[in-house]
């Protein structure tokens, strides 16, 4: 746990982000559409602490075949950029970023349906940054910022 005066220094944060998140989601359910594409190409903010799981949601609105679906999860600012790649029915790990090599997974239950959410383990300081899902198939990319504390 973290000492009274971190976490009270936190707390303002917190509000804030809370606030945007809120305002984001009114937002993209004032403003869905049914058509074939990511849902929405605006960047969705996910907080998570040090050490935690987080989820960084990623939903495609047509169902999809898994053995035929290609799927890029990555950091545009690193080299390689790739923290996941899901390709043609299993994933694949071959040019993916050493910090992220088995600390990213994806829901493969929920494939099907259009759920590409990815699952990051151990969250790092390092990790705040803005990740893309991206199905080129579609040619469609999802951007999530990822905003990490102590």
């Amino acid at each position: 746990m973290l000492p009274l005066p971190q976490m009270l220094s936190l707390r303002p944060l917190l509000k804030e982000v809370l606030i945007a998140e809120l305002m984001l989601g009114f937002l993209l359910l004032a403003n869905s559409c049914k058509c074939q594409s990511l849902v929405t190409n605006q960047p969705q903010l996910v907080t998570a602490m040090v050490g935690e799981d987080v989820v960084l949601p990623c939903h495609l609105e047509v169902a999809v075949n898994v053995d035929e679906l290609v799927l890029e999860w990555g950091r545009l600012d690193l080299s390689p950029k790739f923290v996941n790649v899901w390709f043609e029915g299993s994933e694949y790990t071959d040019d993916l970023n050493m910090a992220y090599r088995g600390r990213t997974s994806l829901f493969t239950d929920r494939l099907r349906d259009g759920d590409v959410s990815l699952r990051l383990t151990g969250v790092r300081l390092s990790d705040n940054a803005r990740f893309r899902c991206y199905y080129p198939k579609g040619n469609k990319e999802y951007f999530i910022n990822l905003l990490v504390g102590k």
